[in-house]
């Protein structure tokens, strides 16, 4: 066993007694070592729930033979980050996550881990590690939260964000938003839509990292319970059959996922993660297959925020399963992959019917043709740019209207409550980039502001920033080359007139080549924002948004 390096013959007297010194007796060492890493805080929502799912894998872990050990990872809540200096801290800490967990696995040479993340970078962060160490891992996360209800109807977070904006507009009064307030978020929980957090569950079921119900099982639902123990006693098995997140996340299966992602409509922070873990892999994930991906996928959910439905109605309509079930009718994945279950995905998904036409389309009768995300080029996003085209009002599909240009967030906040943005306008949020802002803040509070205005059908808002899973109208994000270093949309005057072509995956603004030159030659780099600390750290190796906004480490002059 790997775990004898700490445990076993002489030399390692020194280690066995530090083991006796943490209460272990001979017989768990005698078994393989299962590291289960803990996401649980009491700062998180979808985290403050995982105690108990961790003790459930503890005793999975135990029943089928092996000796759990629990260390912690970190985790931010995106919601209460939102919109001040501590988003930036948001993105960065899917490395952090990634590079701790790494340094625990390998001083302490567990055997196999379970992974217990919930929330945005926590589950990207932990596939991360997963990748780079490579030894039998499996996942389970927290689950999602139950729609709150206000006067009837399934409301979420993203509801409070934009009743923020009605309030601001004078359609709102006090007393409502004080409502909302108080029953969006109903229990505990990733929140309750198809946002960052559950996209990326319900992912690690679809590349075959976790079990079926990972990325659906409401959190409050004992059934995540038991799915729990389950993971632990299947990893003793991937133990013994040593199957490895490497025999698992192939190629193909990262291709999988990504259909997978264009029939649920994920996320567009997807496109930055999917890339990222790939690279620990060891290949590069082209954001530029989304595209030849979505043209052959159709869209076959609308959860919140592009529609009524949410987490728990995915769940009883047959979840991830009866979704890949429907794109399986079409040959659109690769079913003899492996996964964590030790079965194929067609293995998996074959008693997997679709229980709610109206949650799961069938796909002979799709929402879309084509996936819920696309990837757009042009002068103004000359390597690429991401939209959620399944969250955009049809006749936002193709907009043309002058920029409105901001270099923060805030400044963008003021003017669009201070009536300031009119029906047409193209906002455009830039040095927020990984470098330039750094960090890659999400703009949620700029696109629900606008939704709650009642401008979400006439205006646009265009980044190299990014957009929360909540996010929904014609919100363009990581436009890359960003502006802190001297990409196209640090050239953007007020003025330009900008036009946005989803259907054929286009952003460009009307300007001339030679105007453009002209404007290039004027452009000088800013100051760096933060200069001490990670986020310098980050920003000096993080690389733009196509690419994932991995690290490097930068190559000498």
């Amino acid at each position: 066993m790997r775990s004898d390096a700490v445990k076993k013959g002489i030399q390692q007297a020194p280690h066995r007694s530090l083991f006796n010194a943490l209460g272990f007796t001979k017989e768990e060492l005698h078994k393989p070592l299962i590291g289960i890493v803990s996401s649980h805080n009491e700062i998180v929502p979808g985290h403050m729930n995982l105690d108990k799912i961790v003790e459930a894998v503890r005793l999975g872990v135990a029943y089928a033979g092996g000796t759990p050990v629990v260390f912690p990872a970190i985790a931010v809540c995106d919601g209460i980050a939102m919109g001040h200096e501590g988003m930036k801290y948001s993105l960065v800490t899917r490395d952090l996550i990634a590079d701790s967990t790494e340094a625990m696995v390998m001083a302490h040479q567990f055997d196999a881990l379970v992974m217990v993340p919930n929330c945005d970078k926590n589950v990207p962060g932990l596939l991360m590690a997963a990748a780079r160490v490579n030894i039998p891992t499996i996942f389970v996360s927290g689950g999602p939260m139950l729609a709150g209800r206000v006067k009837g109807s399934k409301r979420s977070l993203s509801s409070m964000f934009e009743a923020v904006g009605a309030y601001n507009a004078g359609n709102m009064t006090i007393e409502e938003v004080e409502e909302y307030e108080n029953k969006v978020c109903a229990s505990c929980g990733s929140c309750s839509g198809m946002y960052t957090a559950n996209s990326m569950n319900c992912l690690t079921e679809a590349i075959g990292m976790g079990l079926k119900g990972n990325g659906t099982i409401p959190a409050a639902y004992s059934e995540r319970i038991r799915l729990a123990k389950h993971a632990g006693m299947k990893i003793m098995e991937l133990l013994e059959k040593d199957i490895r997140p490497r025999d698992i996340m192939t190629e193909k299966a990262f291709l999988n996922a990504l259909t997978v992602d264009m029939a649920l409509g994920c996320s567009t922070n997807t496109m930055l993660h999917l890339p990222a873990i790939a690279h620990e892999v060891g290949f590069e994930l082209n954001i530029d297959i989304a595209n030849e991906i979505s043209e052959k996928t159709p869209n076959l959910c609308h959860l919140a925020p592009a529609g009524p439905t949410y987490m728990e109605d995915l769940n009883e309509a047959g979840g991830v399963y009866a979704v890949m079930n429907e794109l399986s009718k079409k040959g659109l994945l690769d079913t003899d992959l492996i996964t964590v279950t030790g079965k194929t995905v067609g293995e998996n998904i074959k008693n997997s019917f679709n229980m709610d036409p109206e949650v799961i389309r069938p796909i002979e009768n799709p929402y879309s043709k084509t996936g819920g995300i696309a990837i757009l080029k042009g002068n103004l996003a000359p390597d690429s740019s991401v939209v959620k085209r399944s969250a955009v009002a049809p006749e936002m599909l193709k907009h043309e209207g002058p920029a409105r240009v901001f270099d923060c967030e805030e400044d963008a906040i003021t003017a669009i409550f201070g009536g300031k943005i009119k029906p047409g306008d193209v906002v455009v949020i830039r040095y927020e980039g990984p470098k330039g802002g750094p960090g890659m803040r999400e703009m949620l509070n700029p696109t629900s502001a606008i939704m709650g205005m009642g401008l979400g059908s006439s205006v646009a808002l265009i980044t190299d920033g990014r957009f929360s899973g909540a996010s929904r109208g014609a919100c363009i994000g990581h436009v890359s080359p960003e502006a802190a270093v001297g990409g196209n949309i640090a050239l953007v005057e007020e003025g330009d007139i900008i036009s946005i072509d989803i259907g054929n995956n286009t952003l460009n603004f009307q300007v001339s080549d030679e105007e453009l030159k002209r404007r290039r030659e004027k452009w000088q780099p800013r100051k760096p924002k933060i200069t001490t600390g990670y986020l310098a750290r980050y920003s000096a190796m993080v690389t733009s948004g196509n690419r994932g906004a991995i690290l490097e480490v930068p190559k000498a002059e």
